[in-house]
């Protein structure tokens, strides 16, 4: 079962509205775009994003969600009128392509970002823009199982100091399909959502963590 913050509906708005912050940000306010990627992860709107806010995912321009990223860290910046163009720039894409990853796989961006900086999603602009995004979310899994070769329930469970038959005995679910999950056999987004509830409840944290 795939867990997703907000509904496919909103989708194309919030890919839409991050891609034109990015670009906005980058190319009208003319901050870096590694700088600004790391002003957003700072940002309170981020995480309000990331659970699917819709005043952020379908009610705010991207002009106004990158005013709303400086002015929420306190950072100045120069005047510029709300600017966005048809034609779609490689930083319009990189964030494009991020809000939808972020959407799909329910990561958080701080912990796509460290993984693949902004910077280096923009790199992969000239090879994937005109791909199927699927293949952008093929490689990105790539990137990020080699960043990260440890899934979260396998540092959640050695955080509580648990063995895989000890959080198996106390969650209810078979040991086999907890070692499939942490060796990345299976995929854990796609996991019954009571089977989630249950790891998540022994490791004390949300179904959210464990989708890392």
């Amino acid at each position: 079962m795939e867990i997703r913050a907000y509904s496919e509906l909103y989708i194309e708005s919030a890919q839409n509205a991050i891609g034109h912050m990015f670009d906005f940000a980058i190319n009208e306010l003319e901050i870096s775009p590694d700088e600004f990627a790391n002003l957003f992860l700072c940002a309170a709107l981020s995480k309000e994003i990331e659970r699917g806010n819709p005043k952020y995912v379908a009610g705010s321009t991207g002009p106004e969600l990158a005013r709303a990223v400086l002015d929420s860290v306190g950072i100045s910046y120069k005047k510029a009128e709300d600017v966005m163009y048809a034609d779609r720039s490689p930083e319009y894409w990189a964030g494009w392509v991020l809000a939808y990853y972020q959407w799909y796989r329910n990561y958080s961006f701080g912990y796509i970002l460290k993984a693949v900086p902004f910077s280096q999603l923009l790199i992969m602009y000239h090879v994937y823009h005109e791909m199927d995004i699927m293949k952008f979310v093929e490689t990105m899994d790539e990137k990020l199982q080699s960043f990260y070769p440890e899934t979260a329930l396998r540092r959640r469970r050695e955080l509580l100091g648990l063995s895989q038959r000890q959080l198996s005995d106390k969650a209810g679910v078979p040991l086999r399909q907890i070692q499939l999950f942490e060796q990345r056999q299976r995929d854990i987004t796609k996991a019954q959502a009571f089977t989630l509830l249950k790891l998540s409840k022994v490791l004390l944290c949300n179904i959210e963590d464990l989708m890392l």
